[in-house]
């Protein structure tokens, strides 16, 4: 089919009537910005293994003279791994002058070597500018429906290379590269055996459709030059119309100013209207600049900038500081999907189609508005859209998520963000913190619309920026584009800086977690998907062709961590340095693949090659089984530390898909605990309208996300289960850890701690955290303990080596350098390192526990001996010999002990002794008793004798009290003393 021509300058008067009397009515002229449909980087699944074929070029194929259809995208990730929408879809578009009938045709696919077509029929009528959506297929994942299809088919497409072709009739095609009767052809995918022209399209992927250039308007018959791969727009029959090849000729010698385009409104009041306007120059992108009125109107109601949108096209006159007059049609851009309500309620407005940027002056500059965040109300900032502001500082590092993939650091004025339901319960409090947060927001983005840019903006001097650090005032334009992952998330006022922004270090790494005391540590860490089943198909043992396990059936596509084996090394090493560092007695881990015991071993067996063998060992599967998900909760233990009590447990009631696992244990000394092992219903994949569980799941916008009402059935069930675990395991105190994914005032959470559970992270800190999404850091990970484990909790602390860290830093690949690049300009950046860092997505939570058996000497004993294990003997009056026994004890003497004990094994660094309670007897209050005299040590042979002097220097002699047998004094020191 031959590209539409632009109309001759001659015949502009006769077009222009022709608009003015409606022959020619369209609804908009539209244009898609490529950079602003980000989606954020899910990993997809392997491509198909397509019989290979050399590739064919279709001639043009002609289409009826009134009938100027094309096939505009071609999407067939829907419901894949990581995509966003749920079904595949083929979409059409009318670039003639006239409607166009479909009905009797069809639209047809096969693989990309395949010969074997299948047909949807078509009917209908496409108005000129007009789309038809032909829903396919849909997958098992994805969030969001399209918009309502024009028709339905059931192909099942391919995500990464195939044929579609626009039949003029509804029998199935045959052959290959079948021509007859063919009114348009899309060979997509390197492997696609046929295509028009001389290559077929690039290859798209589960989050990433083929587009027809200029709004479907482009048709050179040739696929590779006329498409491009970018998130999936679905247009259908009820979209914005799209004009091709109609120009309006501006208006002779008459400028507009920018301020008058912009309007007092949040949109243009001379939309689709082509104008000539002039301004400075004040930023370059890689698809457009900024200009800005020299003087402007001094109306703070109107921007007196604007963004110049003009593709690929060259004009010399631009350059910043240059004066320069623009003749271009005036758009509102929606920087989300076509149905995303929250983007088109906030749309840019541009110049666009631009036919001319003429010069009319060098050197010149705009002094910067000053602007200070917070927003008195949300949204005043499209008051300054397009302008060159600088903005108050200083801002604090909110999100660095996007940093390697789009450019992109989310920004807060006032400090960090927090979840509002982290700190409120669901209702006006947190809706308050929710409007606060936004009006703090802004996102730092790096000017241009590139993905994955080089170098990655703002690393500084090759520091990785955390959450939390802080920039000081930011001079740039101000633009609105997407704040989340998905083309139908929520957008956000963006600042494009002129000046680079220079970052101090504000939260710095940890290199190990906060102490947390106690004498048994647990951790609970959710490590991301620790698959050794890989995305290629291979495993960690060096299998092929296999597949991970979803609901029962076995596909590589269900395989969600390392796509290969050398993504997987890289994850592990990091997985297991955090490990190291926990030093964790028990670990409690989420996202571990379900597969059996073997991930979980592989993880074992990996840290104890690092920490010693036999260091740790796995939880056994439980009896019940481990769920039908694609990942499953597990644990792993110090086996010198403690020994499992009897089986484990899992709660395999149908409310949990991934249950419940609960494993006793009992120390050396005696003492028991039980700890479960949790991992929620997360809140993505909503529930559609219609579903089963839509009625309670869906997002009814409190801040809980959906899948809420799940939940919280969950934790309703979860104390149930508490019940069998307290019975199996003939102790009453229980540890509940995991990721809850429930903020710490939402219902799950609230429902545990109302019915008599508290809280631990609570109890020990303020601002918890261990994830941040969307900007605001909150914590889905929780230590949760009964009345009596409560008392053995000594502290828990967040240890921040993930959330906090940009995702540049993880194991990943895409995007990456190779492994064998070298450096230079080309090589992509990778910061990557075997350390904690960036481990997972989620921060591990680590919990000092004082599980000590109490023994307590009686008044007529003349000894007492401790247990194998951790031991706290309290002795009275009277003189006795204490023998600790194994583990590390504490040796606490009461008010009435007047001398006369002897320790026989003290191990110095390791076991303490009280005398808090003897001299606070005596009266002596020092905050050093050893340095001002109160208590000495004094050699008795080989022994060490501990004497208490009630007056320090006085006369009075010191009464000797505790004899350590085997011990010196040199080896003795104030941190063997508890005073």
């Amino acid at each position: 089919m031959p590209t539409p021509r632009l109309p001759s300058p001659r015949v502009w008067p006769a077009l222009t009537a022709a608009l003015i009397s409606g022959l020619f009515e369209w609804a908009a002229l539209c244009r898609s910005r490529a950079a602003d449909l980000r989606q954020r980087t899910h990993r997809p699944g392997p491509a198909q293994a397509w019989a290979l074929a050399l590739p064919v070029a279709l001639a043009g194929l002609a289409a009826p003279a009134d009938a100027a259809v094309v096939i505009s995208q071609v999407y067939g990730g829907g419901g894949n791994t990581g995509a966003t929408y749920r079904n595949d879809f083929i979409e059409l578009f009318n670039n003639g002058t006239s409607a166009a009938s479909v009905t009797g045709w069809s639209v047809q696919y096969a693989s990309a070597a395949g010969t074997s077509w299948t047909a949807t029929p078509l009917a209908g009528t496409i108005p000129p500018g007009g789309y038809l959506l032909v829903q396919q297929a849909a997958g098992t994942g994805g969030t969001t429906p399209l918009p309502t299809p024009d028709a339905t088919g059931s192909i099942a497409m391919s995500g990464t290379a195939g044929k579609v072709a626009l039949v003029n009739g509804a029998a199935a095609l045959t052959g290959v590269c079948p021509t007859a009767g063919v009114i348009d052809f899309v060979g997509y995918g390197s492997t696609a055996s046929c295509s028009e022209g001389s290559s077929p399209t690039a290859a798209p992927s589960n989050t990433l459709a083929v587009l027809r250039a200029a709004n479907g308007c482009t048709d050179s018959n040739v696929n590779s030059a006329d498409f491009a791969v970018a998130p999936p727009n679905p247009r259908n029959s009820v979209s914005t119309l799209a004009a091709c090849g109609i120009v309006t000729p501006p208006p002779a010698g008459a400028e507009i100013a920018i301020y008058s385009i912009q309007g007092s409104g949040s949109t243009s009041p001379l939309l689709n209207q082509v104008v000539l306007s002039h301004g400075v120059v004040t930023k370059l992108t890689n698809n457009g600049f900024f200009m800005q009125d020299l003087v402007g109107d001094a109306n703070p109601a109107t921007s007196d900038g604007i963004f110049v949108f003009t593709g690929t096209a060259a004009f010399p006159a631009v350059a910043v500081g240059n004066l320069v007059q623009v003749a271009g049609t005036v758009v509102e851009f929606n920087t989300g999907a076509a149905g995303n309500a929250d983007t088109a309620a906030h749309t840019v407005t541009q110049l666009s189609s631009v036919t001319a940027v003429t010069l009319q002056g060098t050197g010149l500059g705009i002094t910067p508005t000053a602007v200070t965040l917070p927003e008195a109300v949300e949204g005043d900032l499209e008051r300054c859209e397009g302008m060159l502001v600088t903005l108050a500082g200083p801002f604090t590092v909110a999100q660095n998520f996007f940093q390697g993939r789009f450019g992109q650091l989310t920004l807060a004025a006032g400090g960090r963000l927090e979840t509002p339901t982290n700190r409120f319960r669901p209702g006006a409090q947190a809706n308050a913190l929710a409007d606060e947060n936004a009006r703090r927001r802004i996102i730092l983005d790096d000017g241009t619309s590139l993905q994955n840019p080089r170098p990655t903006p703002y690393l500084g001097a090759g520091a990785l920026p955390r959450a939390g650090d802080t920039v000081g005032a930011i001079t740039g334009v101000i633009d609105y584009g997407l704040a989340t992952s998905s083309t139908a998330g929520f957008g956000d006022t963006r600042i494009h800086p002129t000046v680079a922004p220079v970052f101090a270090t504000a939260n710095p790494r940890s290199a190990a977690p906060e102490a947390v005391g106690g004498n048994i540590r647990v951790a609970s860490f959710n490590v991301l998907n620790y698959f050794t089943t890989f995305g290629n198909g291979a495993t960690a043992s060096g299998q092929t062709g296999q597949g991970c396990s979803l609901g029962g059936a076995v596909s590589a596509a269900n395989c969600r961590g390392a796509d290969s084996l050398a993504e997987f090394q890289r994850q592990r090493a990091k997985i297991v340095e955090a490990m190291a560092a926990l030093n964790a007695d028990v670990l409690g881990l989420m996202e571990i693949q379900n597969n059996g015991s073997t991930a979980v071993q592989n993880l074992v067996d990996a840290l104890n090659a690092r920490v010693g063998a036999g260091t740790y060992a796995a939880v056994a599967l439980p009896a019940r089984g481990t769920g039908s998900d694609a990942i499953r909760v597990a644990m792993i233990y110090k086996p010198s530390r403690m020994t499992p009590v009897g089986a484990p447990l899992s709660d395999t009631d149908a409310i949990n898909n991934r249950p419940t696992l609960a494993q006793p244990f009992v120390m050396p000394n005696g003492e028991r605990f039980s700890l479960l092992v949790n991992h929620f219903k997360s809140k993505g994949s909503c529930p559609a309208a219609g579903d089963p569980d839509f009625a309670g799941n869906n997002d009814i916008g409190d801040g809980q996300g959906c899948w809420n009402a799940l939940r919280l059935a969950q934790a309703q069930r979860l104390r149930t289960f508490v019940a069998q675990v307290q019975a199996a395991a003939g102790s009453n105190d229980v540890l509940l850890i995991g990721d809850f994914n429930a903020y710490a005032q939402e219902d799950p959470i609230f429902d545990l701690v109302s019915s008599g559970y508290s809280d631990q992270v609570a109890r020990f800190g303020g601002f918890g955290y261990s994830y941040v999404f969307d900007g605001a850091a909150g914590r889905l990970d929780h230590a949760i303990a009964n009345a009596s484990m409560a008392t053995r909790v000594n502290r828990v602390a967040h240890w921040h080596i993930n959330a906090d860290e940009t995702a540049l830093a993880d194991y990943n690949l895409e995007f990456k350098a190779p492994l064998t690049c070298t450096g230079g300009a080309l090589c992509p950046d990778d910061p990557y390192a075997a350390t904690p860092f960036r481990s997972s997505d989620h921060d591990p939570v680590l919990l000092g526990l004082n599980i000590y058996k109490t023994i307590t000497a009686t008044a007529a004993s003349t000894s007492v001996t401790g247990t194998a294990g951790d031991d706290i003997i309290i002795s009275g009056a009277g003189r006795r010999t204490i023998t600790g026994g194994g583990g590390n004890d504490q040796f606490v003497f009461s008010a009435s002990f007047a001398g006369g004990a002897t320790i026989t094994d003290f191990q110095p660094g390791l076991e303490t002794i009280s005398l808090r309670a003897v001299l606070q007897a005596l009266g002596i209050s020092s905050t050093n008793p050893i340095g001002q005299g109160y208590v000495r040590c004094a050699a008795s042979g080989a022994d060490a004798m501990i004497s208490i002097d009630p007056d320090a220097a006085g006369a009075a002699a010191p009464r000797p009290m505790v004899l350590i047998r085997g011990r010196g004094c040199s080896v003795l020191a104030s941190a063997n003393f508890v005073f």
